[in-house]
C-alpha cells in the first residue's frame, strides 16, 4: 500500500499530526507492526515514529510519543529505540510538549490526554498543563519554551507557545 493511502487511513487529526511532525524534522513512516507495542499501532525508531494505520487507536498517541523524541537530545533522538524509557522527568517533558503541540495544532488537549491513557489522570494532566504547571521549567531548561516571566522579559509568547520544537 502506498504512503498516500496509508495517510488517508489515519483520519484528519492524525493526518494533521503527521504533517506537523514531519515539518518539525521528525520522520514518520508507515508499516505493519506485527508485534505488540507499548501504544497500539505505534513505535519509536531512530529520529521518528513508525505507524501502523490499521492498529493506531488514538491519534494523540502520535503527539505523546513524538514528545519523547522532542525532549531528548539530537544524538539520543538519532539512536532512539522502540521504547521511550522510564525516566519520569522525560515523561513529564513529553506530556508537557504534547499538550503544547495539540494547542499549536488547534486540537483539543483531550486528543492527547484521552480517557484510555494516563491511568485515569487525563483531566488532571490537562488542568496542570493549562495552568503552566509541572513540566514548563523542564522545557524552559531545554530551551524549548519560556514561562510567563521570561517570555515577558524577551517580548515573546509564553508556554504553551514553543520557541523550538526539538531539543538540540
Amino acid at each position: 500500500m502506498q504512503e498516500i493511502e496509508r495517510i488517508a487511513e489515519l483520519g484528519d487529526e492524525a493526518r494533521r499530526i503527521v504533517e506537523f511532525l514531519r515539518e518539525i524534522g521528525l520522520t514518520v513512516s508507515f508499516d505493519t507492526l506485527e508485534t505488540e507495542t507499548f501504544l497500539p499501532g505505534l513505535c519509536l525508531q531512530p529520529g521518528g515514529l513508525v505507524v501502523d494505520p490499521k492498529r493506531l487507536m488514538f491519534p494523540g498517541d502520535l503527539l505523546h510519543e513524538a514528545g519523547h523524541l522532542a525532549v531528548i537530545t539530537a544524538a539520543e533522538r538519532a539512536a532512539s529505540a522502540a521504547n521511550a524509557g522510564s525516566d519520569m522527568g522525560m515523561e513529564i517533558g513529553a506530556q508537557c510538549w504534547s499538550y503544547a503541540a495539540a494547542i499549536h495544532l488547534g486540537l483539543p488537549p483531550e486528543v492527547v490526554f484521552h480517557p484510555h491513557g494516563y491511568r485515569g489522570s487525563a483531566s488532571n494532566l490537562i488542568q496542570n498543563y493549562r495552568s503552566d504547571g509541572v513540566g514548563v521549567p523542564l522545557l524552559q531548561w531545554m530551551r524549548l519554551t519560556l514561562d510567563a516571566k521570561n517570555a515577558a522579559e524577551q517580548g515573546t509568547n509564553p508556554y504553551p507557545a514553543m520557541q523550538r520544537w526539538l531539543r538540540a
